[in-house]
């Protein structure tokens, strides 16, 4: 008997170890992964209609509740948290929380500042916050803005390695908690941050002649959302239908009007 007794204590020793700690969250449903083709709906301003026949949503992720993100699943959409990452804004319930030395030069829309992304340090619980939020609010993914700082006048020297270790910690923040990113722009990087992101969101790609540098994504089997707004639809919709893109026409304002390809 005595011989049983260390093997029966490891049993034991290895049925406590294994199972989950009684906190341990409730298992996630698998990641959204978004395929070419899907038609979008992209509103940040003014009140959201939620009837527009689409499978995605795109809407602000402060603006709006769980509420309003349960009545658009009820509705059988997905739907898409819009933050900015590489931003401040001082209209934010979070404004206070991001200390000056990271605020650089304007962005060019009101009350938006460049980020100095290099302080991951410091962003990084401020982006985890935002993208908690995001998770609370039920939303399925997330579009991080303002993603290529690096190639604007930010009052910042950063590099391009620094742009890709920015927007590789804000994948894995969104991953961590269960929800698809979108690469905003960038489309420099795409070769290399193609395996971190779940799909692209682009604006204007056709009127600077760019749209085949989302075509990685699309051969990948992500979907790319993309805006158009000083071309008419007949200017670029063939192509991008041929791309695959999931293009329409917006207003700059992004308000409920959208002329789909």
């Amino acid at each position: 008997m005595r011989r049983l007794l260390p093997l029966f204590a490891l049993l034991l020793l290895a049925a406590c170890t294994t199972a989950p700690p009684p906190d341990d969250p409730a298992p996630r449903a698998p990641r959204w992964q978004p395929r070419p083709g899907l038609a979008w709906q992209w509103q940040l301003s003014g009140r959201l209609d939620p009837t527009v026949d689409v499978p995605v949503y795109d809407i602000d992720g402060f603006d709006h509740s769980a509420v309003t993100v349960a009545d658009l699943h009820r509705r059988g959409r997905k739907v898409i948290c819009y933050v900015s990452t590489g931003a401040w804004e001082d209209f934010r319930p979070d404004a206070a929380k991001f200390p000056a030395s990271l605020l650089g030069k304007g962005n060019g829309w009101p009350g938006e500042r460049w980020l100095d992304i290099r302080r991951t340090d410091l962003l990084a619980p401020l982006m985890a916050a935002r993208l908690d939020m995001c998770r609370a609010k039920g939303f399925d993914a997330v579009e991080p803005d303002n993603m290529d700082g690096y190639r604007n006048a930010t009052g910042f020297p950063l590099a391009a390695a620094d742009q890709l270790r920015y927007n590789r910690l804000i994948a894995r923040l969104a991953h961590d908690r269960g929800l698809a990113v979108g690469l905003k722009n960038d489309l420099d990087q795409i070769p290399l941050l193609l395996p971190d992101f779940d799909f692209a969101v682009n604006e204007q790609c056709a009127e600077y002649e760019e749209c085949e540098l989302l075509a990685p994504f699309v051969r990948a089997g992500k979907a790319v959302f993309h805006a158009e707004y000083e071309l008419a639809p007949a200017a670029f919709c063939p192509r991008a239908r041929e791309l695959g893109l999931s293009s329409m026409r917006k207003r700059y304002e992004l308000g409920v009007w959208r002329q789909a390809c």
